[in-house]
């Protein structure tokens, strides 16, 4: 045989080798890239394995295990720290519950006395404020218990058509009160969806109670057959600048006086934990907001 052959025979084997290799690398990666989509959508303490001999891979996946235990960390820290937020909002709203109970029990005793016309305009004043800052401080405390996501979610098979109508339905008084003529439009069809009543109760109470809120004398429900829920109602105290922080935790409009800016916020996160969508726009000086279940 001549040379050629054999030096043809050694570069076959050559290129065979790096072929192997080229497809156990692209193998092994194709392995590090499920298992890191794996471990970063788990909750799980597992670390990326490599069955390679390859330097590189190895120091890959070195640094990509470095990366995950620092990950894991921060993890830890944020629900320590998220919890401990929790906490310390139940503690200050249980707090200021007695206090603010105490006065307004004294603010109920001194309007029964005989006062003046003034006194009595201040002490309406003082009293609505109160009652703002007892709203403020109900709505705190049922933040860390609502909200928290730890706590396994029991759902049924609910009528959503029914909890809106008792939803819209508990704020009768008020919608008399503020001179509002609510125009309801519930599909006739039932929407029936894994959920959880109490959830979805406060989601649209707080909706609604917001839509009082902003009103100028109006308020539009329509639901749709496909558990789309769309509510409206036309106000000047909004723009379009509002309405994209209008779900921040906190967030006041400055016009707005009564809006304590919780509402919406726990809203948003209630109907994300019950998989669905929230959304607000503003158009011809009306504010919607959609809710898909």
């Amino acid at each position: 045989m001549s040379i050629w052959f054999y030096m043809f025979l050694i570069v076959l084997v050559i290129l065979l080798f790096f072929i192997i290799k080229v497809f156990i690398i692209k193998k092994e990666v194709n392995n590090i890239t499920k298992s890191l989509s794996y471990i970063l959508k788990s909750d799980t303490n597992n670390l990326i394995t490599n069955n390679t001999n390859d330097k590189s891979l190895k120091q890959l996946t070195d640094i990509l295990n470095e990366n995950l235990k620092d990950l894991r960390k921060l993890e830890i820290e944020y629900k320590n720290g998220n919890q401990e937020l929790k906490s310390s909002i139940t503690n200050i709203s249980h707090d200021l519950r007695t206090p603010l109970t105490s006065i307004k029990c004294y603010l109920d005793l001194i309007n029964n006395d005989e006062i003046t016309k003034n006194q009595k305009k201040y002490l309406k004043i003082i009293n609505t404020k109160v009652n703002e800052l007892i709203d403020l401080t109900e709505q705190l405390f049922n933040y860390s218990k609502i909200l928290d996501t730890e706590q396994e979610i029991k759902k049924d098979n609910i009528c959503i058509n029914a909890v809106l109508e008792d939803s819209i339905a508990s704020f009768y008084s008020l919608f008399k009160e503020q001179n509002i003529n609510p125009n309801i439009d519930i599909c006739k069809v039932k929407v029936i969806r894994l959920s959880n009543e109490n959830m979805l109760k406060r989601i649209f109470e707080n909706i609604i109670s917001n839509a009082i809120k902003y009103s100028q004398q109006d308020f539009n429900v329509k639901m749709y057959n496909d558990g789309t829920i769309e509510f409206s109602n036309k106000t000047d105290k909004l723009d379009k600048v509002s309405i994209e922080k209008i779900f921040n935790r906190y967030y006041t409009v400055e016009n707005a006086k009564k809006s304590n800016g919780i509402g919406l916020s726990i809203a948003k996160q209630l109907v994300e934990l019950l998989n669905g969508k929230i959304e607000a726009t503003y158009k011809d000086n009306y504010i919607i907001i959609k809710v898909v279940l």
